[in-house]
């Protein structure tokens, strides 16, 4: 782990991978996006002006015959995907990138990049295909993936034009009925690598701060990104950062396999806020192996934040935001590690409830006002207002419906202190006659409607 310093003083530039738009997100898909907005809301916490962009592959193969399959042209089918990725952004509280470009909108910039890799000999055209050589760059290809220069497998067909079979595809030559843009090579359409280090440094600069994507990424893709961008002459990243995948049954979760979870289908079972705090609770090297009890643990869990924060708002008045306590900080200084970081705010909702236990309304605010600031870092806020629009009308009645369950469970309270065990019982049993289970935990009882 390296420590983070900035090219700028005061701003960090980040490039994120973003979505290939060949289909319906999957919750593998989003999670990579919700780990790289916590750390842009850390740096911003930090007092850095943050400059994020994530892109959209909107031309590829997989793309292409996909919409041939469903006989829908490939920038509608491109668009409609495009959309529904970034609604699932949107719904999962993702703030919205400083850019979002697209590959097909920066081809100019694409073949300027191959222009000045063929002049300093690192590229070459044959039969319309523009190749990176990578023998010409042996010194220091490998150096992100720590690939073997012998072992070194594109994944690409053994192209004719090919001097070398490690070399890789920085152009397609254009193929009937495939979409195609003129360069001074030929007719064709980019290849993934090359489009990502055009709009990377198109953005961000020659050389920028982090560069994201899944652990999935790291070869052959970035690893063909910063030998062309440096070979280029761009210092490009100077972090590198990997989010590990969401697996089902161990394997990664991917639409060829058939193991997918897609967004829609989560948000069916978990609120919105509660699917996030899924994704972004885990470090996000670790891998997510996706369960239902998971999921139902991860739900339980968020409730109790959501129910502390609106309990003391109830009882105290307006919770506003408060100084994040000193094991947060050093648990999101430490690589971003969320577990410990969530642990942290579960540790100040104990003191909190305890403060309300004994009366200390002043400190049970101050609490509830650091977790609402900790809770924002990670997008978890249950006060701010992109969980309040999320929600809607339905969350309206359920706002109306805490205040009730929450006056109750009060009574309840005064109850057991007085020892009036007849009360407390009979008021238990009025909630669940109402179709409300309590469970007594150690943070204080917690509600849930019984059929969610």
């Amino acid at each position: 782990m390296r420590e983070f310093h900035p090219r700028t003083a005061g701003v960090a530039s980040i490039y994120v991978c973003g979505a290939t738009v060949q289909g319906v997100p999957h919750i593998g898909h989003v999670r990579g996006g919700l780990n790289f907005d916590v750390l842009r809301r850390w740096l911003v916490h930090n007092g850095y002006d943050v400059r994020l962009v994530r892109n959209v592959t909107d031309i590829d193969d997989k793309i292409l015959t996909k919409a041939a399959e469903n006989g829908r042209p490939w920038w509608e089918w491109a668009t409609k995907h495009e959309r529904a990725f970034e609604d699932a952004f949107d719904r999962l509280g993702c703030l919205p990138p400083s850019a979002l470009p697209r590959a097909t909108g920066h081809i100019t910039q694409m073949v300027e990049l191959m222009q000045r890799l063929i002049d300093k000999g690192h590229a070459y055209a044959a039969g319309g295909d523009v190749y990176f050589s990578v023998p010409s760059y042996l010194d220091h290809y490998g150096k992100l993936s720590g690939q073997r220069l012998d072992e070194v497998q594109q994944g690409e067909s053994l192209a004719g034009g090919k001097r070398d079979p490690r070399d890789f595809t920085l152009w397609k030559s254009a193929k009937p009925g495939e979409p195609s843009w003129p360069t001074p090579w030929g007719d064709g359409r980019p290849g993934w690598h090359l489009e990502c280090s055009a709009m990377a440094t198109y953005y961000l600069g020659g050389e920028f701060d982090i560069h994201g994507g899944g652990l999935d990424l790291v070869f052959p893709h970035h690893e063909n990104e910063l030998a062309q961008s440096n070979a280029a002459g761009d210092g490009f990243a100077r972090y590198w950062m990997h989010n590990a995948w969401v697996t089902m049954a161990g394997e990664k979760m991917s639409k060829s396999l058939g193991n997918t979870v897609s967004i829609p289908a989560v948000l069916d079972r978990a609120a919105a806020p509660e699917l996030r705090y899924y994704l972004v609770a885990p470090h996000y090297r670790s891998t997510i192996e996706y369960s239902e009890p998971a999921l139902a643990e991860a739900i339980t869990a968020y409730r109790r934040i959501d129910s502390f924060v609106r309990r003391i708002a109830q009882r105290t008045g307006a919770v506003g935001h408060g100084p994040v306590c000193a094991e947060f900080t050093a648990a999101m200084d430490d690589d971003l590690s969320t577990p410990q970081a969530i642990a942290a705010v579960h540790n100040v909702i104990r003191e909190g409830n305890a403060a309300l236990d004994a009366g200390d309304d002043e400190a049970a605010n101050r609490a509830a006002a650091s977790v609402r600031t900790m809770t924002g870092v990670l997008g978890l806020d249950p006060l701010s207002e992109t969980w309040g629009e999320a929600r809607g009308a339905d969350d309206a009645a359920r706002h109306a419906l805490a205040g009730l369950v929450e006056g109750l469970l009060e009574q309840r309270k005064q109850a057991r202190a007085e020892r009036d065990f007849a009360t407390a019982d009979a008021v238990r049993d009025r909630l669940q006659a109402c179709g409300i289970a309590v469970e007594d935990t150690p943070d204080g009882p917690m509600w849930t409607l019984k059929d969610e």
